[in-house]
């Protein structure tokens, strides 16, 4: 994990950064570190104290659950549309869960000690700004790790895939993945086997093309509707919360609709 100066990355590429009052990002800014984030980097461990909170702009981060018998499965994922490391702003200081880097990118990294003074902020027209949005998301985010775990208890190995990649896709500019089958599995706490044989049948569908380590979704309507319900659960929560319930913070400015990020 290295600290980078560049003219090409901006805040504003994470959309919860982005729907800050002008005024609160301005405060941030100075203290908002670029940071390049390398396939298995680790942000924060299990029970240890967080001390920083990531807001990724390129980069995807997963959340897992490791067992004690060292298995592992991914509970949440966290690309530009939100945060890593509620556990800061939230009181608890420490998470059960390993923050992993999935994808390789960028991101803009803040000290404990800058985002709390932002969050208890108190005064002014703009109070509570900052704390109500860091509230929806984590409330988005509960989502999404409770339909994760309904989705890998009562749906097939294909709709577990299906519903991954879709979210996966929505926090990349591109179709293209670079992620191999041992890492899906890994990722959904399933066999190779079953990842194997899922998308082998989406690539028949012509609805993916595989080769290893690299997946290309190739007609991301048929993705959705061999999906479950869950994706769109996850989808719906995030616009909600997140794009809609905007009108009902404090003024703040309205956030741009990505065209991709948890949402078509």
């Amino acid at each position: 994990m290295n600290a980078i100066v560049s003219t090409r990355h901006s805040p504003n590429q994470n959309h919860l950064l982005a729907a800050l009052p002008s005024e609160i990002l301005a405060r941030l800014s100075p203290n908002l570190e670029l940071v390049t984030l390398s396939l298995g980097d680790v942000l924060y461990e299990s029970s240890i104290p967080v001390q920083h909170v990531y807001f990724p702009i390129t980069a995807i981060i997963s959340l897992h659950y490791v067992m004690e018998n060292g298995a592992s499965t991914e509970i949440a994922g966290v690309g530009n549309e939100g945060i890593v490391g509620v556990a800061v702003f939230m009181g608890g200081n420490t998470m059960p869960s390993l923050a992993t880097v999935q994808t390789t990118g960028y991101a803009y990294r803040l000290k404990k000690r800058h985002m709390m003074e932002e969050f208890n902020r108190a005064g002014g027209r703009r109070s509570g700004a900052m704390q109500n949005l860091m509230l929806r998301y984590t409330q988005a985010l509960i989502t999404q790790i409770s339909q994760t775990a309904v989705c890998n208890r009562h749906h097939s190995i294909e709709q577990q895939l299906c519903r991954w990649l879709l979210l996966t896709l929505d926090r990349l500019s591109s179709n293209d993945l670079t992620m191999t089958q041992e890492l899906i599995a890994g990722m959904l706490g399933v066999r190779r086997e079953g990842i194997t044989e899922a998308a082998g049948k989406l690539q028949r569908a012509e609805l993916i093309s595989y080769r290893r380590g690299h997946i290309t979704v190739l007609e991301r309507s048929g993705l959705e509707e061999r999906s479950c319900e869950c994706y769109s659960v996850v989808k719906k929560e995030f616009q909600r919360l997140l794009w809609d319930g905007l009108d009902t913070l404090p003024p703040v400015k309205r956030m741009e609709r990505p065209q991709n990020s948890l949402r078509r």
